[in-house]
């Protein structure tokens, strides 16, 4: 099978269980459709966590793993509660709880970088798990998360033609060497057109300039989440984070853009519909 086919391949079964994770209430019923997606978040969660892990072990680090990926997972349940206090709480007891717990568990191990350990330890939780703990409140509660989705897929997309096509200058060749100003611009007028056409088909109580807001957001720290992962990953010199997608790489690699856009658009959105 070419490169192609795996592509494709692995792109559709990607997309439909993402979709069908985010639409599955429709079927199921809202409870358990927020079990599901909650179930999937987790799932990529523990996935990234598993991905970070290994590359904080080539730099030579000693991750409390089994503690890391606890963290993790706690945290994206904490993302079932409802919106609001509940949710922010929930948030900051786990942090407390955790960077306690770890600090504690690091004391009774020999390791020549104890505090660089911890970090490691606890840095997935707040750079995978708490974006993906947003999953089921921006849908449920917000209803933005698959027009989020869109606007991403859109803006990658065409910054990579726009980039094959007029690219010349490159962006931040030092970590991602593909990326050009040129398809950058127009991933952003592409993301932008979509979130001013599509957005306002969506069920919200959100204006059209809300949506461009947003689809800036989508496109700018989008690209932002993409270049830090990059630079993650060349740190140790690794093309892909994964294979857990023939063709794409692996998990923090798929959602690179959306653990830095997630918790942006929560805030925006939270301050403009409450």
């Amino acid at each position: 099978m070419n490169t192609f086919w795996k592509r494709t391949i692995s792109a559709t079964v990607y997309a439909l269980l993402f979709l069908g994770s985010i639409y599955s209430g429709r079927f199921v019923g809202e409870q358990w459709g927020t079990i599901i997606l909650t179930a999937f978040a987790l799932f990529v969660a523990l996935g990234c966590t598993f991905e970070y892990f290994r590359i904080a072990e080539k730099q030579g680090a000693h991750p409390i793993k089994p503690l890391g990926y606890v963290w993790a997972a706690l945290m994206v349940i904490a993302g079932a509660a409802p919106a609001g206090l509940a949710w922010v709480i929930s948030v900051m007891v786990l942090v407390l709880v955790s960077m306690v717990v770890t600090l504690c568990v690091q004391l009774w191990r020999n390791t020549e970088q104890p505090f660089a350990d911890v970090l490691h330890t606890l840095l997935p939780m707040y750079y995978a798990a708490l974006p993906l703990s947003l999953m089921a409140i921006l849908h449920n509660g917000l209803n933005v998360l698959v027009m989020c989705i869109i606007m991403v897929w859109v803006n990658d997309s065409f910054a990579y033609m726009g980039g094959s096509l007029i690219g010349r200058h490159k962006m931040w060749p030092r970590h991602s060497p593909g990326k050009t100003w040129e398809g950058t611009a127009v991933g952003v007028a592409a993301a932008v057109a979509t979130g001013l056409l599509v957005g306002p088909l969506f069920q919200t109580s959100l204006q059209w300039y809300d949506w461009l807001v947003l689809s800036l957001v989508c496109s700018i720290v989008g690209t932002l989440g993409d270049l830090t992962e990059s630079m993650l990953k060349r740190s140790v010199g690794l093309k892909d984070s994964g294979n857990i997608m023939p063709g794409h790489g692996g998990f923090l690699d798929r959602f690179d853009s959306l653990l830095f856009i997630l918790p942006v658009v929560y805030v925006y959105c939270f301050i403009a519909i409450f």
